[in-house]
Order: C-alpha cells, then structure tokens, then sequence
C-alpha cells in the first residue's frame, strides 16, 4: 500500500506546473476532458494520479495544443 501521507489526487495547479503549460491552457483541457479529472463541488477540480499517469504514458501530452 502506497504511503499514507502521499495523496491520491492531484490539484490543478500540480498539473500545470508538471506539465509546464499556462493555466488557459490547462483549464480548457480539463473542460474538454483532454486531462481526465473530476469536479468534486462546483469551485473544486482534482486529478486522479493514477489516472493522470496513465494518460501520460499513453501519450496525452501531446493533445493539448490543437492542430492547425
């Protein structure tokens, strides 16, 4: 079992700053459902790690910019 003190989500701050990209640019890939993440109250997004993990070894980085 993972360490209790290591969190199973990731806030959307932690993602953009993983991930080196602009907050307009992580928010329009959290409502598009490009990064997998889930609204706990109307003001609160959290990113499951273990699923955000899995979109980035599948390759999810690379859709976030659209192609032109």
């Amino acid at each position: 079992m993972e360490n209790s003190s290591e969190s199973l989500v990731l806030t959307p701050e932690e993602v953009r700053k993983l991930l080196k990209i602009s907050r307009s640019v992580l928010y329009s890939a959290l409502a598009q459902g490009t990064i997998p993440s889930i609204r706990v109250s109307s003001r609160k997004i959290v990113i499951p790690k273990h699923r955000f993990l899995r979109w980035l070894d599948e390759g999810g980085g690379n859709n976030l910019y659209p192609k032109e």
